[in-house]
């Protein structure tokens, strides 16, 4: 935790009088209309309004909404009235003003983005599912009243992020899970790159401080040579931009910790073989709108003339902006030393939009253009959304989190209608897109003529053609070709107004039976049937029934007319002991165990006290998080396991950090081998495994083909550094070109 901050009080006058200017000299520097009193005037306000209260790191409170009201100006570009609303954010919610008040000091549009703010104030969630999911509403749909109000929200979350320091561990990783399981996409989605980047990467230092400290180290040892390497490539492209009379920049950006660390991680490969985590970008100076296509594809010619380009790497995104606003013409060559190297060419306008967003735009005068009207669409596909929300909290951040990271493709109806759709979109998707009645009566599709399965996945440039039937209903297993939240929500709620039909059948068929034979459907009619026909609940024997996948016969009447000692057999089949006497148990800690310290996961009296998530499978030394069950057991993930960022972002209050102690249990761990089939490679990889490290094999599945094998086994370990160590012997046996622990 960062040490309380200790200033006299004239200190403190000077360090905010030093912020504030820094501010105002920020917003002074742009094109914005100079709106310096009202600024001045929330300054003042807030100040006064937060005098004596103390951020947790010890420094006055007013610290932090100049800080947000910076990175409102200076970092997305935002004018006074943000910048008012930023300095008032948290004056509603911490002190005795009202929104009211606010309007009645700075006028109606200022205190509905400050009321706006505090509606989400809390973060996004609170502390049960469901008001968390309606927090998450209230942020959206805030969001599509005043885009404004989520920029704010960015840069506020943004600084916390900053300070993250004065925290305690419990809260760091719930706020850094929050913020990549939610801040991080819609800041991607919002076309906030520099922002998104940050945030991933201040969320990867908190969960995971070790690897991020190799991969800033690592990327700071290749700095001189990356410096060389990018000189030697520039030298003759800066030759031909200064031949064609062009003002330009021209850098290298080296991809973030968290990115390469992602591509790392995805791949299984270590960071020597991230050939891409640096790319070369072009920045030129045009005034004209107009001219700027021509010229990106003129540096175009000239950077191919000179390097051999890589025919599957060209984006154009000039031609076809990405949703967020995104305009790039990106190509891959190959360079002087034998290496990929990624060439982005951008104007200055759209360098300034990739960077900061639609925020950028209002400085180009598109506020209410071309521009803004995409992001309205989103924003309209977000509210559809938000009308039929899923009743599981979980799902329907799932269902939200599909739209905020789709990469986007483009295809065109009979009729020559671009339509964007997120990348694996399919034939149903499409339908679902163009109307919800023609997705449920979808029977296939025509891809350039041709018939396709409504399940096939559409291509950028494909020209589809929707076939339907009034005959065709949805089905369950639709949501297997679903990829756009649109249509999952939509089939979701078709399906469950299906659903409730079958069930309220199901629910009359069983009672004019049992009603026929002299029986009537009360609780214990119920359990005994839930029982003896293996259903979850009694929604799910309804449902059966209404599907004729239960017979209303003899043999239900005979097992409803059975002594109670046989249904206790078929309730409790171990013969008087329950299945937790049966099942080895997880020791459970018989006081509260207390959130805002270390949770030591240990062994007492030769048994665990805590769980492993089957989802991810820790073992020791993995970056673990712990998440407090019901039964006051903690349950052990992943730091990076995808049920552990829903866990972090939706249970906060229930995360505990967690740390390893002595370990003498065995943890399973999966290792996947691959390399070049051979005589004998079996037998030396079995017998280093088994004999020379002494290490317990679970499982094998081994296959080769035209000259290469693939090996998977299950290993008993003790801890991670085993793990590596075993990989690190594996490599060496020859023919074995790699071997990692695989999730």
């Amino acid at each position: 935790m960062a040490e309380t901050i200790k200033m006299t009080q004239q200190d403190e006058e000077l360090m905010i009088s030093k912020a504030y200017e820094n501010l105002l000299n920020g917003y002074l520097s742009s094109n914005h209309r100079k709106k310096v009193e009202i600024i001045d005037k929330a300054f003042r306000f807030a100040r006064d309004a937060h005098q004596g209260i103390r951020r947790r790191s010890g420094e006055p409170y007013i610290m932090h909404p100049i800080a947000v009201a910076t990175i409102v100006s200076q970092e997305i570009g935002l004018g006074s009235t943000s910048i008012s609303a930023a300095l008032l954010h948290d004056v509603v919610e911490d002190t005795d003003y009202t929104v009211e008040d606010i309007e009645a000091q700075f006028g109606s549009k200022i205190a509905h983005i400050v009321e706006g703010l505090t509606k989400i104030s809390g973060g996004i969630f609170g502390s049960h599912a469901s008001a968390q999911a309606e927090n998450f509403r209230k942020l959206l749909l805030t969001m599509s009243d005043d885009v404004r109000v989520m920029l704010i929200k960015m840069a506020d979350r943004l600084h916390n992020m900053r300070t993250l320091d004065s925290m305690p561990p419990n809260k760091q990783y719930k706020i850094a899970g929050e913020t990549l399981y939610i801040y991080a996409p819609l800041a991607h989605r919002l076309g906030l790159f520099a922002i998104k980047t940050e945030l991933e990467d201040l969320s990867f230092r908190y969960e995971h401080p070790d690897a991020y400290k190799n991969i800033s180290d690592l990327i700071k040892n290749n700095e001189a040579h990356n410096k060389e390497v990018f000189e030697q490539f520039s030298a003759p492209i800066c030759k031909r931009l200064d031949a064609m009379g062009l003002k330009y920049e021209f850098k290298a950006r080296t991809k973030s910790c968290f990115s390469i660390w992602k591509k790392m991680e995805t791949k299984r490969i270590p960071f020597e073989e991230v050939y891409d985590y640096y790319a070369a970008r072009i920045v030129f100076e045009c005034d004209r709108e107009s001219e700027e296509k021509k010229l990106c594809w003129n540096i175009y010619s000239e950077i191919t003339d000179l390097y051999r380009l890589h025919p599957d790497r060209t984006r154009d995104w000039v031609s076809s902006p990405k949703a967020n606003g995104y305009q790039a013409l990106h190509l891959t060559v190959m360079g002087p030393v034998g290496a990929w190297v990624e060439v982005q060419i951008r104007s200055r306008r759209m360098d300034d939009i990739a960077e900061r967003g639609f925020a950028a735009h209002w400085k180009y005068k598109i506020g209410e253009g071309e521009e803004e009207n995409e992001l309205q669409v989103w924003l309209r596909t977000i509210e559809d959304i938000l009308k039929n929300p899923e009743p599981n909290a979980l799902d329907f951040l799932d269902t939200i989190k599909l739209n905020l990271f789709a990469s986007e493709i483009f295809v065109f109806t009979p009729k020559g209608e671009l339509i964007t759709l997120p990348k694996d979109a399919s034939v149903l998707d499409l339908a679902f897109t163009l109307h919800t009645e023609i997705g449920m009566h979808c029977i296939a599709g025509k891809i350039n003529h041709k018939l396709v399965p409504l399940s096939h996945k559409l291509s950028s440039g494909d020209q589809v053609e929707v076939l339907t039937s009034n005959s065709q209903q949805p089905q369950a297993e639709w949501e297997n070709y679903l990829v756009t939240a649109k249509g999952k929500t939509r089939l979701r709620a078709a399906l469950r107004q299906d659903r409730r039909a079958t069930i309220d059948r199901g629910e009359k068929l069983l009672v004019d039976f049992l009603q026929k034979n002299g029986l009537e459907l009360n609780n214990t009619t119920l359990t005994r049937l839930i029982t003896t026909e293996r259903a979850q609940n009694k929604e799910e024997l309804f449902m059966m029934v209404g599907n004729n996948e239960i017979a209303l016969s003899g043999q239900m009447l005979k097992n409803l007319r059975q002594p109670k000692s046989f249904i206790n057999k078929i309730l409790n089949p171990f013969g008087g002991k329950s299945k937790d006497d049966v099942v080895p148990q997880v020791q459970t800690p018989t006081e509260k165990i207390d959130r805002t310290k270390t949770y030591e996961l240990a062994e007492v009296n030769g048994v665990p006290n805590y769980i492993l998530a089957p989802c991810c499978h820790p073992i020791a030394g993995d970056d673990v998080v712990g998440f407090v069950t019901e039964k006051n057991q903690v349950e052990v993930h992943k730091m990076d396991c995808p049920t552990a960022m829903k866990l972090k972002s939706s249970f906060g209050g229930r995360i505990v950090p967690t740390k390893w102690a002595t370990m003498r249990q065995k943890f399973l761990a999966s290792i996947r081998i691959e390399g070049i089939d051979r005589l004998g490679i079996l037998q030396e990889i079995i017998y280093l495994i088994s004999t020379n490290l002494a290490i317990n094999i679970r499982k094998l599945n081994i296959g080769a083909e035209a000259g290469v094998f693939h090996c998977e086994l299950d290993v008993f370990i003790t801890d991670t550094d085993v793990v590596t160590k075993l990989c690190k012997r594996l490599k060496k046996v020859k023919g074995v070109n790699s071997a990692v622990r695989i999730s």
